[in-house]
């Protein structure tokens, strides 16, 4: 869902997206490190966090309000709370991982039977890409894998340089905005004001390295 805010000086509208994939493919890294410029390497993989950020892009004001879920399957009922209630996806695979590419395409299908086939905007985010001389996946292969699902955008990313973090998050903006355009999302209820707010953290910490 997105929602929009029209005051005097401003229209601020909320963006709420889902950072879908498999274990250890650095999506709680992606997420931090766009919402407080770190690079977290010891991370719990297990629930979920939710992070909210005002932040600029194109020069129109917006919130996100961003959902890192679990890639464990023994959480899937609660990730397919947080699947309903997001207006889009980001799709996270490790380039050094062949397996997380192969499950890309399992989570689009999953998504689609949450969402009852509702057409959401979604963005392809090949991760881990500082790890080139572990690489099991290449772009070339992810387009194609885009093209199949219909993802409009693949990008590659490195949480621990910040390469494309920043841009991987703008995508999905742009593409719900687009999707907005076209009637495809609804804008409903008013928010409130503030800038980056404190993040709402619902795991108990476990040691993990997540890259």
């Amino acid at each position: 869902m997105t929602t929009s805010m029209t005051s005097s000086l401003s229209t601020l509208t909320v963006y709420h997206i889902a950072v879908v994939g498999s274990e250890n493919v650095g999506k709680s890294a992606l997420t931090i490190q766009y919402i407080q410029h770190i690079f977290t390497e010891e991370y719990d993989p297990t629930i979920e966090d939710s992070y909210t950020k005002r932040t600029r892009i194109d020069n129109k004001a917006c919130l996100l309000e961003i959902v890192d879920t679990s890639g464990q399957d023994e959480y899937k009922i609660l990730r397919d709370s947080y699947m309903r209630s997001a207006s889009a996806f980001l799709l996270v695979l490790s380039v050094t991982d062949r397996k997380s590419m192969y499950a890309i395409r399992e989570f689009h299908e999953h998504i689609l039977r949450v969402k009852e086939h509702e057409e959401k905007p979604m963005v392809l985010v090949c991760n881990k890409c500082d790890l080139d001389s572990q690489r099991e996946c290449f772009m070339q292969e992810a387009r194609m894998l885009a093209k199949d699902l219909g993802i409009p955008h693949v990008i590659e990313t490195s949480a621990k340089t910040r390469w494309n973090v920043k841009e991987a998050f703008e995508l999905w903006v742009r593409e719900t905005r687009k999707a907005s355009e076209e009637g495809l999302q609804s804008l409903a209820h008013p928010i409130g004001e503030g800038n980056i707010l404190k993040t709402r953290s619902k795991r108990k910490l476990r040691p993990c390295v997540v890259m």
